[in-house]
């Protein structure tokens, strides 16, 4: 089986003599292929192993003692979190990425918008706090609290991050340093999940962040946050210049325009980053509206003990 990633990525060579070898000419993108191109011998495959491990261990330590934990955040956090990751990554999408930039774009919006979404809403920090013993948790507690944890994890920080990373990717030579460094490549995968965490993690994440914003604010920074993907995904689409220089024309792929792919590259960022946006401003208002149910019993509890106070106290007299 063939695989792109190591081929293409993973040297410095120019892909024009790696496409004129023959076996290096990547074979036609089908459906099939994303799962006979799966590669499990990479280190991000270990570390999404050993992510799952932790978290489950956590999860036992938690039911030993007899502590509860809501299952659908062990399904949030393994499944679309971790199993996201691993589905663009170790399988065959991650084979192609380096050769469709259709296959890219649908990495970035998993890696960067669905999967740490749903790694927020596993609530990870606090698993390992109700878990850790006393020192480990102290030192956790000291790095969720630390100066630069509140600078990154403030909402406008975030934003901002969130925002202008990809046309700085995009639209400079980074992008073709990508193509051609698997080094490049691969910090850029994990750039895009620390991204979205650092966006997500404030807005949707159930662990205690501090300077978290209130749920109105929450929203509308997330209401702000809609347009972007339609704004980067129009300008690909629209541009005149074939992102990645020279690269993508130089495989000769028989069976793919880049100037096409690059079209429907900008429609998957478009169209994606539009339905993922206003799916989590949904899940964000839910939010909303179950933290003010909880407020609202909490405070019909306290009236409920005065009223039983205050009767209790003309009784006696």
């Amino acid at each position: 089986m063939l695989h792109v990633d190591p081929i293409f990525a993973a040297t410095s060579v120019a892909p024009a003599t790696l496409a004129a070898g023959g076996e290096a000419v990547p074979p036609p993108f089908t459906v099939a292929r994303v799962l006979t191109e799966t590669r499990l011998d990479s280190w991000l495959a270990l570390g999404l192993v050993l992510a799952a491990g932790l978290y489950l261990y956590g999860v036992y330590r938690l039911r030993l003692r007899g502590d509860r934990w809501p299952v659908v955040r062990t399904v949030c956090f393994l499944i679309p979190g971790l199993g996201g990751i691993a589905a663009v990554t170790v399988s065959g999408l991650g084979a192609y990425d380096t050769a469709l930039l259709s296959v890219h774009m649908v990495q970035h919006m998993v890696l960067s918008m669905i999967a740490p979404i749903f790694l927020a809403l596993g609530a990870p920090v606090t698993l390992a706090l109700r878990t850790l013993p006393v020192r480990p948790r102290k030192r956790l507690l000291a790095i969720v609290h630390s100066r630069i944890a509140r600078v990154y994890s403030f909402p406008l920080v975030a934003f901002a991050i969130f925002v202008v990373n990809p046309f700085a990717l995009y639209f400079t030579g980074l992008y073709e340093i990508t193509l051609r460094h698997e080094w490049a490549h691969e910090l850029v995968h994990a750039h895009f999940i620390m991204t979205g965490c650092v966006f997500f993690w404030p807005l949707l994440g159930l662990d205690p962040l501090p300077g978290r914003w209130p749920y109105p604010a929450r929203a509308l920074l997330m209401l702000l946050s809609v347009p972007f993907h339609t704004v980067l995904g129009l300008t690909i689409m629209q541009s005149t210049i074939l992102l990645g220089g020279d690269w993508y024309p130089s495989l000769h792929l028989s069976w793919s325009d880049p100037w096409n792919d690059q079209v429907v590259a900008g429609g998957v960022l478009w169209a994606g980053g539009e339905f993922v946006s206003v799916t989590m401003l949904a899940v964000l208002v839910v939010q909303w509206i179950k933290q003010s149910e909880r407020e609202a019993r909490r405070l019909d509890r306290e009236l409920d003990r005065q009223e039983a106070r205050q009767r209790a106290a003309e009784a006696s007299a």
